[in-house]
């Protein structure tokens, strides 16, 4: 027989501790919910990320502010200033910060909030990124139409699904007009790459690619992490056509067969060291 089941915060399955922040984690079944008090001058990735051995928070959080206001900031520069009764959405990939001088408490109704304040090193894993990305998507929208693009994209979608899956790649997810996949071999995303780019191309459409291997932090089916933010930075990097890897991933394929152009180092948002970045120009 169902029964009612009831926890009360103030007395939590875990209680945890950083500088200028409490987390009260409670447990019930398959949810977890948190109850976090934040202090004025707390901000991620001041405090946070060097508990969590990251750049930005690489949790997907969704949550509601109970009282104080409170920052958020995407690595790709989107921000919001949240006020008391607001209920929000956040992905991974962020920096978040106490406004003015009251606590901010958040409850956290998300799932994920047991992954927060905990070293993620364990939790890590070495994979090579691949990220693509339609050029000039919203161009060709407005050139062919939306329902002449729904088929290009379908198409595309196919094709790249085809061809991961065909190299042993796993897909994170779709950015709506290119893919995040990993894969356990540098060289199979280079080829994955390279035969996306060839195949799409016939249906009036160019990619451009960005490769990078390196540590992952998983949560759920999602994966966070430097590596993630590199390998979309590199991406940005490539022109119409365009496959870019880094130096990492460059590095691993030795013997293949595959013969790459050095591109220079780049600086890049997010990345405290520059990236190596090399252009990919024939393949085996």
């Amino acid at each position: 027989m169902a029964v009612i089941k009831r926890k009360n915060l103030a007395h939590p399955d875990e209680q945890r501790s950083s500088p200028l922040g409490t987390l009260a984690v409670m447990r019930m079944g398959s949810y977890t919910v948190g109850r976090g008090v934040l202090q004025p001058g707390f901000r991620w990735s001041t405090h946070m990320a060097p508990i969590m051995g990251v750049m930005s928070c690489p949790i997907h959080h969704f949550q509601v502010l109970v009282s104080g206001r409170f920052g958020v900031r995407m690595d790709d520069g989107e921000e919001i200033a949240l006020e008391p009764d607001d209920l929000f959405e956040v992905p991974p990939g962020h920096d978040a910060w106490v406004i003015g001088d009251e606590p901010v408490v958040l409850l956290d109704l998300g799932g994920n909030i047991d992954a927060l304040a905990v070293p993620s090193e364990h939790e890590r894993v070495l994979a090579t990124l691949l990220m693509t990305d339609i050029v000039d998507s919203t161009r060709t929208v407005a050139a062919i139409g939306d329902a002449a693009w729904k088929q290009v994209l379908a198409d595309h979608n196919r094709i790249g699904r085809q061809e991961v899956e065909r190299r042993g790649g796993h897909e994170v997810n779709t950015t709506g007009d290119g893919f995040l996949v990993t894969f356990s071999s540098a060289v199979g995303a280079m080829r994955a790459a390279r035969a996306i780019r060839e195949a799409v191309a016939e249906t009036g459409v160019a990619i451009r690619a960005g490769i990078h291997t390196g540590e992952v932090e998983q949560t759920g089916n999602d994966i966070g992490g430097i590596a993630v933010h590199a390998v979309a930075r590199i991406m940005a990097l490539a022109e119409p056509g365009e496959i870019l890897v880094s130096s990492m991933a460059a590095g691993l394929s030795e013997g293949s067969g595959l013969s790459f152009e050095e591109r220079g180092s780049h600086e890049v948002k997010g990345i405290a060291r520059p990236i190596e970045v090399l252009r990919l120009v024939a393949s085996a």
